[in-house]
């Protein structure tokens, strides 16, 4: 499907595979399923205990990506057992280079969305930057800038579309017009990179239908 997005021109969307045979796994579990009527790629956290937000993605192999259009359906949810403080975070890196790593990030947090607390609600869509700008220090230092509301609910496919072009990025969720998060100052050095498919601690998420345009 042809794309006119950030003044990049036409882009022609192309749809990756995914299984466990085009991935990479690092410190997640990755298995081919069905999730709600779908053919999915289930990615569970698999990581140590303190592990931070560099620690859990499936790379995505031949998806050299720096500019241009990343869409995917996805679907994150809390893993049973799983700590207080899980939210079923799920989102997309990109200009992953995994043996640094680095890599900028959109996640969502979706038992957020319909939380009835304002200010978890605030903190439904979040960009972290790897290495050295995780959303700890996002929220202290430039609180409101990095996250946004969005609705979500835990374990439901939801569409995402992440548009960059230079240190330009903008995520898109329901299939809105207008972004649900804009960033202006991606941090980390503009340069190609893979897809990954994150997750945070104690989720379990599913991913379908990945299309990139370059």
């Amino acid at each position: 499907m042809p794309l006119a997005l950030l003044g990049l021109g036409v882009l022609c969307a192309q749809t990756v595979p995914l299984s466990p045979s085009t991935v990479k796994a690092v410190q997640v579990k990755v298995e081919a399923a069905s999730f709600k009527g779908r053919r999915a790629l289930r990615v569970t956290d698999d990581s140590a205990q303190g592990a931070g937000d560099e620690a859990r993605y499936a790379v995505v192999a031949n998806s050299a990506f720096q500019d241009g259009a990343i869409e995917v359906d996805l679907a994150g949810d809390v893993m049973p057992g799983a700590g207080g403080g899980a939210r079923g975070f799920v989102g997309v890196a990109f200009r992953v280079n995994a043996e640094a790593p680095r890599f900028e990030c959109f996640y969502l947090r979706p038992t957020n969305g319909r939380a009835d607390d304002q200010e978890r609600r605030n903190h439904s869509a979040q960009y972290i930057s790897i290495p050295g700008f995780p959303w700890q220090k996002l929220r202290k230092e430039t609180p409101e800038r990095y996250e946004s509301y969005v609705d979500l609910v835990p374990g439901e496919w939801t569409q995402v579309k992440i548009v960059v072009k230079g240190q330009d990025a903008r995520l898109f969720v329901h299939g809105n017009a207008q972004p649900t998060l804009i960033v202006k100052d991606l941090k980390q050095t503009v340069a190609p990179g893979a897809i990954g498919l994150w997750v945070g601690p104690g989720t379990v998420a599913h991913f379908a239908n990945l299309r990139l345009a370059k």
